[in-house]
């Protein structure tokens, strides 16, 4: 933190030390060439000083433990509740309510293995489907698919 106020400060007095120095000039296109060049400038820093913070900032998304037991009732039916039932209630299917989806997407043919080629995955990961849902609920369901969808 003292670095960079050491930093701001040395830059402060340097704009200042520019701006008098502007201030100097008598012809009128020096000075807006000069003050053009003090712009630009103060805008690289800023940008450059911008840029370079964006790396301790990152975005890591959740990754689902492959090897955790996904469990239906617990966290694949709050996933289609959550983002699907808008859509795949009692008209649309697979019914994807809560007490219908099971047996719906079983007896339906929408979960098989491995999960990465059934028609559910296929479908959430698709362009149409995939802003419904994070990634992470598509790893949940494609770990409980390959656990064998079982309806726990």
């Amino acid at each position: 933190m003292a670095n960079f106020l050491q930093y701001k400060n040395l830059l402060v007095s340097k704009i200042r030390y520019l701006c008098e120095l502007i201030n100097t000039i008598k012809n009128m296109n020096q000075r807006l060439k000069m003050l053009r060049q003090l712009l630009v400038a103060i805008l690289v820093v800023a940008a450059i000083g911008g840029l370079s913070s964006c790396e301790k900032y990152t975005y890591t998304p959740e990754v689902v433990n492959p090897t955790d037991s996904v469990h239906f009732q617990a966290e694949i039916q709050p996933i289609f509740n959550a983002n699907c039932i808008s859509c795949h209630g009692a008209i649309k299917a697979p019914d994807l309510r809560d007490g219908h989806s099971y047996k719906a997407l079983t007896a339906g043919g929408y979960v098989n293995t491995p999960g990465q080629t059934s028609k559910l995955y296929v479908k959430m990961t698709s362009a149409e489907h995939s802003p419904r849902s994070t990634d992470v609920d598509k790893q949940k369901v494609l770990i409980w698919i390959n656990q064998g969808a079982h309806n726990n």
